[in-house]
């Protein structure tokens, strides 16, 4: 198993580190996708065995190794547990290429703001780094928490791209939309 991570990728925010994962980090990526709260609203995304952990890790370096980005481990300064995972992928929303923000924490770390916090510096990153792709959040319409967290990120709703996901009807939050001036093309809030 390949552990290289990239260089100069490492964010910091006031309380947050978020880094490349390693494969150190398979039991927390386990841990925090076995509990079924924090896939209540994606329960495609929830893992049932270590192996299936070890598996999501793979694909997740393999992403890093190939675009020199992807999911970040999220820890606050000083302390060496995890958080949860922030980060962006590649992927195609109606044909369009497009940046899919993704964040998922432990039931431990909500309600601090660190998913806010997180997902406004990757937004951050991803608008300096990677400019010329729109960033998408994709929401299920109950998972009002996550709702706020893409807002705090910077993104706006983008009805008009609404879609069918695995696990039923998408809301879509985006910025950076070409030929959209009513998107923010920054983060605008704080978590």
């Amino acid at each position: 198993m390949s552990d290289l991570i990239p260089t100069g990728v490492e964010l910091r925010t006031a309380r947050l580190v978020l880094r490349p994962p390693t494969g150190a980090d398979i039991d927390a990526i386990f841990a925090i996708h076995k509990d079924p709260r924090t896939s209540l609203h994606n329960p495609s995304d929830a893992l049932a065995q270590l192996d299936e952990a070890e598996q999501l890790y793979q694909r997740w370096n393999n992403q890093w190794q190939s675009y020199g980005y992807g999911y970040w481990v999220v820890q606050r300064h000083g302390s060496a547990q995890q958080l949860g995972f922030c980060g962006i992928k590649p992927m195609e929303l109606h044909g369009m290429k497009v940046l899919n923000l993704f964040y998922r924490f432990a039931v431990s770390a909500w309600g601090h703001g660190y998913a806010s916090e997180a997902a406004t510096a990757v937004t951050t990153w991803a608008s300096k780094t990677v400019p010329d792709l729109p960033l998408i959040a994709r929401v299920r319409p109950a998972n009002v928490a996550s709702q706020r967290v893409a807002v705090h990120a910077g993104l706006s709703r983008a009805e008009h791209l609404d879609e069918s996901g695995e696990d039923g009807l998408d809301w879509i939050y985006a910025a950076n939309l070409p030929g959209r001036t009513d998107q923010p093309r920054k983060p605008v809030g704080r978590g």
